[in-house]
């Protein structure tokens, strides 16, 4: 009894023993092969990521290099746009100033031709008052005074062209002309002589009347014997000079104006200017009367500023209620009463 018993418990033993053993002996291997594979899977893994960051760094390198270049490219292309804007902004400002010439050039042919309608009727009235002048005598220009000239006003400016070619060729006959002028006025409140640039020939009353005497006449004329002052033969700017200067509404003022030249841009510009600040009252009269004296360029004639200031005075005498004279190059002259 007692030795099968002791057999039994001997197989018992080794059998689980064999278990325990296995069991032991797959975890062993386990552990072998898990800490064998495992490097080698990070390795690869580790070689796998630097491949890839190496890629995206040259990938990155790339992208800026072309960054760069569409920058640069960009900035170029900024640049041509705004030299494109503003070539355009100096194309559009040429054709302003073409469309403004175009404007201008038919707005003075409109002038011109409505002047020259202006002159072709001058002309017939010149013929007729020469023929009948023929018939009555012609009269010598130093021995009357300055005829037709309506002597409603007791204040008077006169607007000398003090130029060159007034100084060297008419200088005196002005002077006995301006003399004819104050005497047909025996007495005036008050006178101003005036060139044809706004300046005085008494600086001492610039922008004030003169008061007029005997002894203040011979004085204006002995001065003006000798005045010399820059003019640009344009007698536009003393005119409007004296207009905006002593026009009043108190009581009406005649210029006289004394010239040989016109040399101003437009005829048209310097009546639309006049007409524009010597307004007419309410009862049709303007109270700057305006007369005007034409002197000749002696062995020059026709001549294209002569016949500019001729052509420009008769038109403001004629709307501004004066008497346009012109002066030949003989003795004589013939008084031409603006229309």
């Amino acid at each position: 009894m007692m030795r099968r018993q002791r057999r039994e418990t001997e197989v018992f033993s080794l059998a689980f023993l064999d278990c325990i053993c296995c069991g032991f002996g797959a975890i062993i291997l386990l552990l072998v092969l898990s800490e064998f594979g495992a490097p080698i899977q990070l390795e690869q893994a580790k070689t796998d990521l630097d491949g890839q960051i190496a890629k995206l760094q040259l990938e990155l390198h790339d992208l800026r290099g072309t960054s760069v270049v569409l920058e640069r490219e960009l900035r170029g292309r900024i640049e041509q746009l705004s030299e494109e804007q503003e070539r355009v902004a100096r194309l559009r400002g040429d054709l302003s100033v073409i469309e403004g010439k175009h404007k201008a050039s038919i707005y003075e042919e409109e002038s011109t031709k409505k002047i020259s309608e202006t002159l072709a009727a001058a002309r017939l009235a010149l013929i007729e008052e020469s023929s009948d002048l023929q018939k009555s005598g012609r009269r010598r220009v130093y021995d009357q005074p300055i005829a037709g000239v309506p002597i409603d006003s007791e204040w008077v400016v006169f607007i000398v062209d003090t130029s060159g070619s007034m100084q060297s060729q008419n200088w005196r006959r002005a002077e006995r002309k301006m003399e004819e002028v104050l005497n047909i006025y025996p007495k005036l409140k008050g006178l101003q002589v005036m060139d044809d640039e706004g300046g005085y020939l008494f600086s001492e009353y610039r922008g004030k009347w003169i008061p007029d005497s005997p002894a203040r006449r011979r004085a204006i004329l002995k001065l003006f014997r000798g005045w010399q002052a820059f003019s640009n033969s344009s007698p536009s700017e003393g005119i409007i000079a004296a207009i905006r200067t002593f026009w009043t509404r108190d009581h009406p003022i005649s210029l006289y104006v004394f010239g040989d030249e016109f040399t101003g841009p437009s005829i048209q510009e310097v009546v639309d200017t006049v007409d524009r600040i010597n307004r007419a009252d309410g009862t049709g009269e303007r109270l700057v009367r305006i007369h005007a004296l034409g002197f000749p360029i002696p062995n020059q004639y026709p001549q294209h500023t002569s016949m500019r200031y001729a052509t420009l005075m008769r038109i403001l005498c004629g709307r501004n209620g004066g008497v346009f004279v012109g002066l030949p190059e003989d003795e004589y002259v013939t008084p031409q009463r603006s229309n």
